[in-house]
């Protein structure tokens, strides 16, 4: 008579090696075919993350990529126009233990191709260079650094919603600091940016945004406001993943959900702790509750030249517009903002009236 072993495996990755496997192979296999340029997006995005926290990922994980790395230089110079995204994943994958040394080769090309001087963003032209830094070929670009630091260096620009704004805000401290690496700098009025554009989030409820200023917080040596990293860690967990058939990657929360666990890393915490499935998976996160920045934004609006910018003459007035749970998110905000003052008198935008006539 035959013994027959029937081997089993767990639905769920429990160990920390099993959930970055489990990720790694769900993000490039199963949400996204790797024709789609949002492909790359998102695998450059979590393997940027592993890296940048250093996670270690086995043997298991990196395999996820085998075929990508096989076929770089072909992707590459077939899609220069994706080069940043091409670049990044390959030194991740090299950086966290792939075996190989294309990354130096393939930087050096996109420097004799000059694809960085296609890019019209100052952003996206520090990117380029930090990448390309990685392995020893700096692309030179007068005056970038300085107008980068003109741009973050001025508060006013981050009291008022501009999501757009505050993303690059955090970027280009992630990019000058080289993730952290590099030491930096930035001055009093670069860390006002910061907790400005955090307390917009925070009075939004925009974990995402919140996340990443925590991230560039810390790469900037700035600290980091208790209330808003008990705030990130209660959302963080409360992540719900879907699995198999009910995955919906097209339309979840992925970037909050790897940008999330990217702060609590930083923040000395466990990141990516909760169980995961194997196979297909989508990342979605809790609806927050009372968001008074929209409120508060319209209120503005409504006051016209009766509102002020002075917060301890207003703080009645917007307080009485909100619900008692948005009362308690704005009260919070201001318990972590050091210069709520200074934020509120741009938020408020009094006194800002167009002239009807332009000067003589």
């Amino acid at each position: 008579m035959t013994n027959v072993v029937h081997l089993t495996f767990p639905s769920r990755a429990r160990g920390r090696a099993d959930r970055l496997a489990a990720l790694t192979a769900s993000f490039a296999a199963d949400r996204r075919s790797q024709d789609d340029v949002f492909w790359l997006k998102e695998n450059a995005e979590l393997l940027n993350i592993f890296e940048s926290i250093g996670a270690g990922p086995d043997d298991r994980a990196l395999a996820a990529y085998a075929a990508f790395y096989d076929k770089v230089e072909k992707r590459l110079a077939f899609f220069p126009q994706y080069y940043r995204f091409l670049l990044s994943m390959t030194l991740d994958l090299e950086d966290l233990g792939m075996p190989g040394n294309k990354g130096e080769a393939l930087v050096h090309w996109a420097s004799q191709q000059g694809l960085a001087e296609a890019e019209i963003s100052d952003l996206q032209r520090a990117e380029a260079r930090r990448l390309m830094c990685r392995r020893g070929c700096d692309l030179a670009d007068p005056g970038l650094t300085d107008r980068l630091l003109h741009f973050i260096a001025r508060p006013a620009t981050f009291a008022m919603p501009n999501k757009k704004a505050a993303y690059e805000l955090t970027h280009t401290i992630f990019y000058l600091t080289e993730y952290g690496r590099q030491p930096f700098d930035f001055g009093p009025e670069i860390a006002r940016s910061l907790a400005y554009g955090g307390t917009l989030a925070y009075l939004d409820r925009n974990a995402d945004l919140l996340a990443e200023i925590c991230v560039a917080l810390r790469f900037a040596a700035c600290p980091v406001p208790m209330i808003w990293d008990e705030w990130l860690s209660g959302h963080t967990a409360g992540f719900v993943t879907a699995e198999g058939d009910r995955a919906a990657p097209a339309r979840d929360d992925y970037h909050e959900f790897l940008v999330c666990n990217w702060s609590r890393a930083l923040a000395g915490a466990d990141s990516f702790a909760a169980p995961l499935p194997f196979g297909p998976m989508s990342f979605h996160s809790a609806r927050p509750g009372a968001t008074p920045l929209r409120q508060m934004s319209q209120l503005m609006l409504d006051l016209d030249d009766a509102r002020s910018g002075d917060w301890h003459v207003m703080r009645g007035t917007v307080e009485h517009a909100l619900d008692a749970e948005a009362r308690d998110v704005l009260q919070e905000a201001e318990a972590a903002c050091p210069d709520f003052d200074g934020f509120f008198a741009g938020f408020a935008r009094a006194g800002q009236a167009m002239p009807l006539r332009m000067p003589a």
